[in-house]
């Protein structure tokens, strides 16, 4: 069983920048970043796999940035140019069963979740 722990939400002003850790208490193979706005499906964010590849939602190529330190088990996303869009609840994700693949996107694709960390971006 692996826990995920989020920090590094809070509020900024439109085009500032935040960095969001998730702390994993054990091995993990295929790490991810998922969000969801009020009223809105939880969707995909970035995702990352143990060896450094990465893949992004086309909403957020170019200003995020996810990255991953596998000696201290945790997850980063570097988020650039925020947009009020950018507004939701931002959860770390985590499977340990198989490498990322092209359904990185899916919520069901992951089995471990973190308890979420909420990002406001203010106009």
């Amino acid at each position: 069983q692996v826990q995920l722990a989020e920090s590094g939400g809070g509020s900024v002003q439109s085009g500032g920048s935040l960095r969001l850790s998730c702390a994993a208490s054990g091995y993990t193979i295929c790490m991810g970043w998922f969000r969801q706005a009020t009223g809105k499906e939880r969707e995909g964010v970035a995702a990352i796999a143990s060896d450094g590849r990465t893949a992004y939602a086309e909403s957020v190529k170019g200003r995020f940035t996810i990255s991953r330190d596998n000696a201290k088990n945790t997850l980063y996303l570097q988020m650039n140019s925020l947009k009020p869009e950018d507004t939701a609840m931002y959860y770390c994700s985590a499977d340990d069963r198989v490498s990322c693949d092209r359904y990185y996107y899916l919520p069901v694709r992951y089995n471990y979740w973190g308890q979420g960390t909420q990002v406001t971006v203010s106009s």
